[in-house]
């Protein structure tokens, strides 16, 4: 007797959904081109199969091989883990216009004058377009190729000829196959070419970074495959009318995947940034109310940043005549209105009907609590028309009841102050921190940080 057909002969390469027939969007995570059919299912061979490397014991492994080798580019060997490992896939994903082109062509080029052979392979733009911003980036050097294409066998006979060690794709969505079905920049198509270029990476010892479009939502565009096939995948982000771009590791195989990379992105290309705080803090000649610095971390890596504060003078009868403006740049805008009402009802700050506006320096975006007395103390400051010192951080949590909360990483926080000459520090009570030349004021209750600040 025949066996009966699967109940459901199509599958979401993506989530794993199955149907009773072919539609073309997964029911379950909405994905578009996703589902296909599902092939007969095969017997399993038993049979032992040809060994291509014999197994050893793990302490003789050699290490030589995949011993990292520097990009040229401090801040992205940072977050890699220490550089570039021969035959790893890494995965740069961002939006349109972020850098990533300038990033890794800057990258291709400090390899190039390392001696290694760089081959960058160019899927939207053509040579001389990519030439052109080398002239600019000052990134000509003899070991670095350059090639248009947007056909995988085309791709493999520059590899045959080139011989690079390290190979960029730009990107990868762009790159097609006769031999694979589906549309170019498919999901068919993207996770078959991903995977020969991987495999060809593997085989012959080089690194190879492709590139990534991103959807409307920030998540990387294609299969989620494409994730776990490569060891490594880096998010580059920043805002369009900022300078300031950031590298983060999601995944990575060869170190830690919470450090975070900073780069200037300027007329003459893009610059590691090993000290960014002068892109996050603003220097005044003289005390300005309404100004507070405090220290935030991004990964593992502590930042300064400064968090700015306007007030308005309200009503001279002190009625509120309408709801008052609540404006915020660079910080959660729920949580600012809630360190607000904290400082108005615990503190006895006054700002209602009076329009607050709370912004950070250089566009950087703060989301975590630990700015919450950053933004309190700056507001009374700006509300009272009084300055805080020059040389103070704040760093703490403010509580709905007006309590200040510890947070993480607070001694990393106050020694990454204290190395840039500020000389204050006001954290939440029991921190039991001891730095040198940092006088260190510790406060239970945001009343009290407001107290011992004298701006009340």
């Amino acid at each position: 007797m025949a066996k009966a057909p699967a109940k459901d002969p199509f599958r979401c390469v993506e989530c794993g959904w199955t149907a009773t027939k072919w539609v073309g969007r997964c029911g379950e995570c909405q994905a578009w081109g996703t589902v296909e059919e599902m092939a007969a299912p095969k017997k399993l061979s038993l049979v032992a199969g040809h060994v291509t490397t014999a197994a050893k014991p793990i302490g003789d492994v050699d290490l030589a091989s995949a011993k990292a080798r520097t990009s040229g580019v401090g801040e992205l060997d940072r977050v890699l883990g220490g550089g570039l490992v021969p035959g790893a896939a890494i995965l740069l994903a961002g939006e349109p216009g972020v850098g990533k082109s300038t990033l890794l062509l800057t990258v291709a080029a400090e390899t190039a004058k390392q001696g290694m052979l760089a081959l960058y392979i160019s899927g939207e733009e053509s040579a001389s377009q990519v030439r052109l911003r080398a002239e600019r980036l000052n990134a000509i050097d003899k070991n670095l190729w350059l090639a248009a294409e947007s056909d995988l066998g085309a791709v493999i006979a520059h590899i045959d000829s080139v011989k690079p060690e390290l190979l960029i794709i730009d990107s990868i969505q762009t790159i097609s196959s006769t031999t694979v079905d589906g549309a170019p920049g498919g999901v068919t198509q993207v996770r078959e070419i991903a995977a020969a270029l991987i495999r060809i990476a593997k085989e012959r010892a080089i690194t190879l970074v492709l590139v990534g479009h991103v959807t409307k939502d920030g998540s990387i565009a294609g299969p989620r495959l494409l994730e776990h096939l490569v060891d490594v995948v880096l998010n580059f982000e920043g805002e369009r009318h900022s300078r300031l771009r950031l590298i983060r590791a999601i995944k990575n195989r060869f170190g830690a995947s919470d450090e975070v990379g900073c780069f200037d992105l300027n007329d003459s290309g893009i610059v590691g940034l090993p000290d960014p705080t002068g892109l996050f803090t603003s220097r005044h000649t003289d005390p300005v109310p309404g100004t507070c610095v405090t220290v935030a971390l991004e990964g593992r890596r502590a930042l300064l940043a400064e968090v700015q504060s306007l007030v308005s003078a309200g009503n001279a009868d002190g009625r509120d005549w309408g709801n008052a403006r609540r404006v915020t740049s660079g910080l959660d805008n729920a949580r600012t209105s809630m360190t607000l009402a904290v400082l108005e009802l615990r503190a006895g700050i006054k700002i209602s009907g009076r329009d607050v506006y709370v912004a950070t320096v250089g566009g950087m975006k703060i989301t975590e609590p630990s700015a919450d007395l950053a933004v309190a103390l700056s507001v009374a400051s700006a509300a009272k028309g009084l300055a805080l010192p020059a040389d103070l951080v704040a760093i703490g949590e403010v509580g709905l009841a007006g309590e200040i909360r510890k947070v993480t990483g607070v001694t990393q926080r106050i020694q990454e102050a204290a190395r840039l000459g500020f000389k204050r520090a006001i954290v939440p009570m029991g921190s039991d921190l001891k730095i040198a030349g940092m006088e260190i004021l510790e406060a239970a209750r945001l009343e009290q940080a407001i107290s011992k600040l004298k701006i009340n």
